[in-house]
């Protein structure tokens, strides 16, 4: 109990000292996850507005799988990453393993099919209030995605929040194509794993309890903004 009680005195100092490496990691891990959130965003907004609204035939497989995609191992995504940016795979050239960018890729596989298929079910609810309204107006597609895209603002904002949260919670992925290196590729969720196991528990402590502050913030900032969404649309 002695050592848990020092250790967790040492990760309070940590943290109300600064300590540089504890906010080098921090801060390398929210700017990973921040990028890799914005891409999801560029891509998975449109996508599951349009998936929403539109009607082609095998939409509905394109759906379930999209779905079944909010689910993807991160090991595996990692994996195959690791495989696209080896010395001996299709995109090696570039240099992107064990960088930040290849764990902005990562994170952004496993948060865009998350990011698309929320937007997708929120745009339809929206779809099935306002379509006659929509077609009355003569809009099409494109115009009753984007029009709807900006009335769910505030849900959507929802949306990123919980997609932020999945990146910044992910170890898997980023070790695996990252490799946690010391002032370059490490970030929070990996610090904490290696840290823990080499036995460096004030440093592990100091990275979880911000991490957990982290979440905790995200969900509160998640139920404020849908607090507001209601009031905005009472």
């Amino acid at each position: 109990m002695n050592d848990i009680s020092q250790a967790l005195s040492a990760a309070a100092q940590l943290i109300v000292s600064a300590d540089t490496t504890l906010v080098s990691i921090i801060a390398l891990s929210i700017k990973v996850s921040l990028v890799a959130v914005l891409i999801a965003a560029a891509i998975g907004l449109p996508a599951g507005a349009l998936l929403a609204i539109a009607r082609f035939p095998g939409r509905q497989a394109l759906v379930a799988v999209l779905n079944a995609l909010m689910g993807l191992p991160p090991v595996v995504v990692g994996l195959l990453i690791y495989l696209l940016l080896s010395r001996a795979g299709p995109l090696g050239e570039f240099g992107l393993l064990f960088t930040p960018a290849a764990m902005v890729v990562a994170q952004a596989v496993l948060v865009t099919p998350i990011v698309a298929a929320l937007t997708r079910q929120v745009i339809e609810d929206a779809w099935f209030e306002y379509e006659e309204q929509l077609r009355s107006l003569g809009a099409g597609t494109m115009d009753a995605a984007l029009t709807l895209l900006w009335d769910t603002r505030f849900a959507l904002v929802t949306v990123l929040l919980a997609g932020f949260g999945r990146a910044a919670a992910e170890v898997g992925a980023v070790m695996i194509v990252g490799g946690n290196i010391d002032g370059v590729t490490r970030v929070m969720t990996t610090a904490i794993a290696l840290e823990t196991s080499k036995g460096d528990l004030p440093l592990a402590l100091g990275l979880g309890v911000v991490l957990l502050g982290i979440v905790i913030g995200l969900n509160l900032l998640a139920h404020w903004v849908k607090l507001g969404a209601q009031r905005y649309h009472g």
